[in-house]
């Protein structure tokens, strides 16, 4: 199925999952937002562990277990099949509800995408995130730069910027 600009977070191997089709258990799922893709793990008999999705402006909700109709908020469920799992299904679930009831959810550094691969692989990471600060980090030096050439100063001393 075709992905539209509004599908942010989606890999090319996700697939869509069917109307009424149950993942398998242990899936990593995503469903994307405008913006952002959220992620939870599918649980069995029709529910998802996720960090809270974003309320109340940038703060997440602690993780929980919710349905798979909650979990998706209206909006399509993808299953991601070419991620890293190091777990057997059994284990990424027991992963998954060791941490209900944990409420430090942090955009860059704990976020459900973080989570999820947590989860699956034991590594705590966020492509979403990750693409963002190198975008924001390139962004920030091409002005670094325009702005040095502009005005002769050398500007590039500013942390985490390089020209």
């Amino acid at each position: 199925m075709r992905r539209s600009r509004l599908h942010v977070g989606l890999r090319p191997n996700d697939r869509r999952l069917a109307q009424g089709e149950e993942p398998a258990l242990g899936s990593h799922l995503v469903t994307p937002r405008l913006g952002f893709a959220h992620h939870g793990i599918y649980v069995g008999r029709g529910k998802v562990v996720h960090y809270g999705a974003l309320v109340r402006g940038l703060h997440g909700g602690p993780v929980e277990e919710v349905s798979l109709v909650r979990f998706a908020h209206a909006h399509p469920i993808w299953v991601r099949s070419d991620g890293t799992v190091r777990f057997e299904h059994e284990e990424v679930i027991r992963r998954a509800r060791s941490r209900i009831g944990e409420n430090s959810y942090h955009l860059l550094s704990n976020n459900c995408e973080h989570f999820c691969e947590w989860c699956l692989s034991g590594e705590s990471r966020s492509e979403q995130v990750e693409r963002y600060v190198g975008a924001a980090r390139a962004m920030f030096a091409t002005l670094a730069r325009r702005l040095r050439d502009a005005f002769g100063r050398k500007l590039d001393t500013l942390p985490g910027v390089s020209a």
